[in-house]
């Protein structure tokens, strides 16, 4: 559960200043309250958003009748002296919010912290879902299920007294069993749930040990959000109908807050970390928003694909690693073009970083293919330079086709090296002449293995005997090769830098073949 403490640290980092706080820090803070002058009902909620207010005493008046413990009004400080004393009476913290700060950024920010409070199995859901389940079945008199539209449990009732085998395996595995499922598709439970707001009664099934249900569509507007399930032996009263059908209808408008919710909250992550991934000098600040420890990270750069398709699995991967809130998750993540990018807290030891890839994989169809690539261990001024070993470790990856799906740059630093350094050198900078260039060209005209010849010495270190066994042939071969390749140009071996000039030219040569 949140507490105002936690509200006010986090508000802190985006222009919001406590100045006036009576009650214990330690108060926990359940609901949200926008201002909303074209409605006329009352409206409660432990943290009020004065939208459109303009007085910080008109925002105090209306937080005392919301019976709020917290307010979020526009002004900068002090706050005025009739402000505060009301204030202080009602027992109001009030969080003075400077102009440039747009409301639409702390409505992500405050309904992430404060609505969505526990997750639920589908990864998001305040815990008053569960709570409004309990008090739906004590009204109809039977235990309740509440489902997404991919028949996934969202909440159910805590009464299982008259539970049918079913019902019993379904909050076991946390969605329909499928035979249970196709028995409904066959009996049109679901073509009803896509075009009618009614509740539909359907009959038990004994063999499959199903009772009778009443279902009825969660809906906003046309869009099929989920369902509710009733277990009743009868159809439901017309009273009953009633309440089922009320409840249909605040399950919806929780859904649909929970939604633009999850989305506010992934999209101000994603901002906070692109901003790091690219370098900014508030780095630690950012750090402190997206409420991160402090300490050293990794930048973790993944891809997923279901065989050409290239977007609907990085999406799905995306879905995953944003699935909880910032206090349940090790890292955080935002998706850049066709990449998610993780940053997760992580020093020397890479283990966290693999177990992260290893839950994403987890949780994603079989048939997905993910390559991932990590970065090394850097503060929080050096992501940008984790990112870039994360991006060219997955670009080793996606080189090596099979094997794990993950490289880490610390394992694979050496690779990573030459791969930046064919990289500069065959961007029109590798020179077109000089030893290599003039070897391979005799090799083409005369049918000769100078170049193999040349890359077995300086892989084996001038060792004769190895790079003779690694070429299959003797050692005075190599040195005759070598002999005849002095003549065709001035190889130098006895000097360290042209021996280091030459594996690298040998490599672009290498990368280019096919």
């Amino acid at each position: 559960m949140l507490r105002l403490d936690r509200l006010v640290n986090v508000l802190g980092g985006y222009g919001a200043r406590l100045c006036c706080a009576p009650a214990s820090r330690e108060v926990e803070l359940r609901s949200v309250v926008v201002h909303d002058p074209t409605d006329p009902r009352p409206a409660t909620g432990d943290v009020f958003l004065s939208v459109g207010v303009d007085s910080p005493a008109e925002a105090v008046r209306l937080a005392r009748s919301a019976r709020a413990a917290a307010l979020l009004v526009r002004g900068s400080p002090p706050l005025d002296e009739r402000a505060m004393a009301e204030a202080l009476d009602g027992g109001i913290a009030v969080l003075l919010v400077e102009p440039e700060v747009s409301w639409s950024q702390l409505f992500g920010v405050v309904y992430g912290l404060v609505l969505e409070g526990r997750e639920t199995e589908a990864g998001r859901g305040p815990t008053d879902l569960f709570a409004f389940a309990d008090m739906l079945a004590a009204e109809v008199g039977s235990a309740v299920t509440i489902e997404d539209q991919m028949s996934r449990v969202l909440a159910y009732s805590g009464l299982q007294q008259s539970a049918d085998p079913a019902r019993l395996e379904t909050i076991l595995g946390r969605r329909v069993p499928d035979a249970m499922r196709r028995l409904f598709e066959r009996k049109g439970v679901f073509a009803h749930l896509a075009t009618s707001d009614e509740p539909l009664f359907v009959g038990p099934f004994p063999a499959h040990g199903i009772r009778g249900r009443m279902v009825v569509a969660v809906r906003a507007g046309r869009e099929l959000l989920g369902s509710i399930w009733v277990e009743c032996e009868h159809p439901l009263s017309d009273e009953r109908r009633i309440v089922l059908g009320d409840g249909a209808r605040a399950v919806a408008l929780h859904l649909l807050r929970s939604r633009v919710s999850a989305d506010l909250e992934r999209q101000v992550e994603s901002d906070l970390v692109i901003r790091l991934l690219e370098g900014t000098a508030d780095a630690p600040a950012v750090i402190s928003r997206l409420g991160l420890p402090r300490g050293r990270f990794r930048v973790i750069a993944l891809q997923a694909h279901i065989a050409e398709e290239r977007h609907a699995a990085v999406l799905m991967a995306f879905e995953r690693a944003t699935t909880g809130f910032g206090w349940s998750r090790p890292g955080r993540s935002a998706l850049f073009g066709n990449t998610l990018y993780t940053l997760l807290p992580c020093d020397n030891d890479v283990t966290p970083a693999r177990d992260w890839l290893a839950a994403i994989v987890s949780v994603l169809p079989r048939r997905v293919t993910v390559s991932a690539g990590v970065g090394g261990a850097a503060g929080p001024t050096q992501l940008p330079a984790s990112r870039q070993e994360a991006d060219e470790s997955l670009a080793l990856r996606a080189a090596r086709p099979g094997g794990a799906p993950a490289v880490v740059y610390d394992e694979s630093w050496d690779e990573i090296l030459l791969q930046r350094l064919r990289a500069a050198a065959s961007s029109g900078r590798a020179p077109a002449r000089g030893p290599v260039a003039e070897l391979t060209r005799h090799d083409a005209e005369h049918g000769t293995r100078h170049i193999a010849t040349l890359r077995a010495w300086l892989e084996s270190q001038g060792d004769l005997a190895v790079a003779a066994g690694r070429l299959g042939v003797h050692p005075n071969t190599v040195r005759y090769r070598l002999r005849k390749m002095a003549e065709i140009t001035d190889l130098r071996l006895d000097l360290p830098e042209k021996r280091l000039a030459m594996i690298i030219a040998l490599a672009v040569i290498q990368e280019r073949q096919p």
